[in-house]
C-alpha cells in the first residue's frame, strides 16, 4: 500500500452529524457536470475481511450511501431518502491500496420513490454493480430506549 494519495478533483467528504457512513473512514466526493457526486476512497485493511479483500458489507454501505446522496440531491435536497430496497452483485475483488470510487445513475425520480443504479470501480475495474430505491421520508427523531 504505497500510494496513498487522493486523486486530483476530489475533497474530503463532510458528514452532516453522526452517521453510520463515518464508519469507512475518510471519504472523498467530486462533483460531476450535472450536480451528482462521485464518491472515492482509498481502500485499507479496516475495509478488509479475513481473506484480505473489501468487505462485501463495507461495498455495500458505501454503494448504499452513495445512492442516497445522489438521489436526494437529484431530487433537488428534498426530503430525506431512505433505502426501501438494495440489489448488490458483487463482481470482481479490490485490493488494499486501490483508489475505489462510487458511480451512481438515477433512474426515476418519482414523488415518493427514487430508483437508481450505482456502480464501484476502481479504474475502469467494475467491483460491485447495486440497483437501489429510496423512499422520501419526513425527518424523524431518533427512538430511544425510555420512549417506550
Amino acid at each position: 500500500m504505497n500510494d496513498i494519495s487522493v486523486p486530483e478533483g476530489f475533497w474530503p467528504h463532510v458528514y452532516g452529524g453522526a452517521s453510520y457512513f463515518q464508519t469507512l473512514g475518510d471519504l472523498y466526493v467530486r462533483e460531476r457536470p450535472d450536480g451528482l457526486l462521485v464518491l472515492g476512497l482509498r481502500l485499507l485493511p479496516q475495509h478488509c475481511n479475513r481473506l484480505g479483500i473489501p468487505h462485501g458489507g463495507m461495498l455495500a454501505t458505501l454503494a448504499d450511501g452513495a445512492l442516497g446522496i445522489n438521489l436526494h440531491r437529484a431530487r433537488r435536497h428534498s426530503p430525506t431518502m431512505v433505502t426501501v430496497n438494495l440489489s448488490l452483485d458483487y463482481l470482481a475483488a479490490a485490493r488494499v491500496g486501490e483508489w475505489l470510487e462510487a458511480h451512481v445513475t438515477p433512474r426515476r425520480l418519482g414523488k415518493q420513490l427514487a430508483f437508481g443504479d450505482c456502480v464501484l470501480r476502481v479504474g475502469e475495474r467494475e467491483v460491485l454493480r447495486a440497483t437501489g430505491i429510496f423512499s422520501a421520508v419526513a425527518r424523524v427523531r431518533p427512538v430511544l430506549e425510555t420512549d417506550g
